[in-house]
């Protein structure tokens, strides 16, 4: 397979933005999506702006920088913060990207709005979430600020409905993104960079480190080693061959790393019935509990390995492929963003599919504005076409039904829950009840955060998916200022809106109403699955 795209030139021919690597036929959203290509070089041109809008907002004493935004624009700024940190003297970077009522709820009370600075982040301008968000916060800083677009920046495309509302409300920033870049490939442009330069990240370095690999994928010398093809090589090579399960090993300071892999992955190779499966954080099982649809990609960084190298090497002693990735320190990140941009790129061309767009994700858009449409005004019944947790016998009955796993199959919890420890260890604890009983590879996505990261895969997939969606009924909703509705109206139309698109295209899926108490809820589900 690798000397096979050696000789094809393949990564040449990305450079030279051949569009017959991956389509025969000129299509939308293929050759005009290739600027991420030399962003590492473009955007070094863009540091010492990008640095000074940081230092300006370090000297006025900022304590916290929240950002708002879905998936490509929310998922490298949350790994550059939980992989560094915050430099002495500079803010806290939170990511806000939950429309569940309680999650808006506790990001108002982990912040003083007179001290905070908000990132509003969105490529096409009209996120639905990060709109409603925005609307949430500005609402809350312009009853404590005189100038309260001095608490805003703005980062997306040139003539958005974003950038003009930005004009508009007086935003203290507004950071252009290059159009030729797709969300999930713009980890390196502003939707990166800016956050990453606010708390203090020396954005030149993450740079420096993209180069090299980026040089080394645009040479024309064949005997070279070439990182991103061989990766892709590895990742289109094994998909064809039924591994198509990729997951991920990682020590905890890189935690947050197959997050944003994750995204890339699912959404550039999800579609036409064929894909690769990210799985992140999964509960640890038994080398042989494992099927043999895993590849194990192990990321460890620095002198830290931590129990992964030994775990690692008897799931390769058991015969699993393994690809090892070792950082030398935080910076190397954007050596590994850029490499896996382009192993993705030649892993779409391995399999045949175009991996710049997104053909699924807007049939869920669409039926979730339809579902807020018919109730304006009205709460979200979350519990429409629902198990009820509360009934056991029910529960039983219908998970029994549900839980019918094949070769090849993977389940997806789909948890339209607020994101907290509490609830996460909860949901592990059902994804490895899940993984042992079935025997297959499970995943974990917080809605709506997942719809712009696996929910491409989801509905454009191969039908290897068991979808369990887990909605509640939150006791305090929250409205959303400048409009008719509210949060709890908006992620329970977001369900609804992906329950249906997911039945429309006959994925197997069972939906269950945990109820005012979601820990009492998932508690139920686990007494139901054991």
């Amino acid at each position: 397979m690798l000397q096979g795209l050696r000789d094809g030139r393949v990564c040449e021919r990305i450079w030279q933005k051949d569009r017959t690597v991956w389509s025969a036929e000129q299509v939308p959203e293929l050759t005009d999506r290739l600027g991420w290509l030399t962003l590492p070089e473009v955007m070094d041109g863009q540091v010492d702006g990008i640095t000074a809008i940081a230092h300006e907002i370090k000297r006025r004493g900022y304590r916290h920088v929240m950002l708002l935004g879905m998936g490509g624009s929310s998922l490298a700024p949350e790994v550059f913060a939980r992989t560094f940190g915050s430099a002495v003297g500079y803010p806290e970077l939170l990511v806000l990207d939950s429309t569940h009522p309680e999650a808006v709820a506790a990001a108002e009370m982990a912040i003083d709005p007179t001290t905070a600075l908000f990132v509003v982040s969105s490529k096409s301008g009209t996120t639905l979430e990060t709109l409603s968000l925005f609307r949430t916060f500005w609402d809350r800083v312009e009853r404590v600020a005189k100038r309260p677009g001095d608490h805003f920046v703005a980062i997306t495309d040139p003539g958005t409905p974003l950038e003009h509302l930005a004009v508009e409300r007086g935003f203290r920033n507004i950071c252009p993104a290059p159009p030729d870049v797709g969300g999930r490939y713009s980890a390196l442009s502003v939707f990166g960079l800016v956050p990453a330069a606010l708390i203090g990240i020396d954005i030149g370095q993450l740079l420096e480190r993209a180069r090299t690999i980026a040089a080394a994928s645009a040479s024309s010398d064949l005997t070279a080693a070439n990182p991103g093809l061989e990766l892709g090589a590895a990742l289109g090579g094994l998909a064809l061959s039924g591994v198509d399960k990729v997951t991920f090993l990682a020590v905890p300071q890189l935690a947050s790393f197959p997050d944003w892999i994750e995204q890339l992955l699912a959404e550039s190779t999800g579609k036409g019935g064929r894909g690769i499966l990210p799985v992140a954080s999964e509960p640890p099982l038994s080398p042989q509990e494992f099927g043999q649809d895993r590849l194990f990609v192990a990321l460890t960084i620095g002198g830290a390995s931590g129990d992964v190298e030994q775990f690692t090497s008897d799931i390769e002693q058991a015969g699993h492929p393994v690809v090892r990735i070792h950082l030398r320190d935080s910076f190397d990140l954007g050596q590994e963003m850029y490499r896996w941009e382009m192993a993705v790129a030649v892993a779409g061309a391995v399999l045949g599919i175009h991996p710049f767009d997104q053909p699924d994700v807007q049939l869920a858009k669409d039926l979730a504005r339809s579902a807020m449409d018919s109730r304006a005004g009205a709460a979200m019944p979350s519990g429409q076409q629902a198990v009820d947790a509360a009934d056991p016998r029910q529960l039983r009955e219908e998970l029994g039904k549900w839980a019918q796993a094949e070769l090849g199959d993977y389940v997806a919890l789909q948890a339209y829950l607020a994101p907290n420890e509490d609830t996460t260890v909860r949901l592990q604890e059902v994804r490895k009840v899940l993984g042992q009983r079935l025997r297959v590879a499970t995943t974990l996505g917080y809605g709506p955060r997942f719809l712009h990261s696996t929910g491409q895969l989801h509905k454009g997939g191969p039908h290897t998916g068991l979808f369990l969606q887990l909605v509640d009924r939150p006791a305090h909703d929250v409205p959303v200022p400048e409009t008719d509705y509210t949060f709890g109206m908006l992620i329970g139309a977001q369900a609804l809106g992906d329950y249906q698109a997911l039945r429309q295209r006959g994925r197997r899926i069972l939906r269950v109403d945990l109820g005012e108490d979601a820990a009492a809820g998932l508690t139920a589900l686990l007494e139901a699955l054991r």
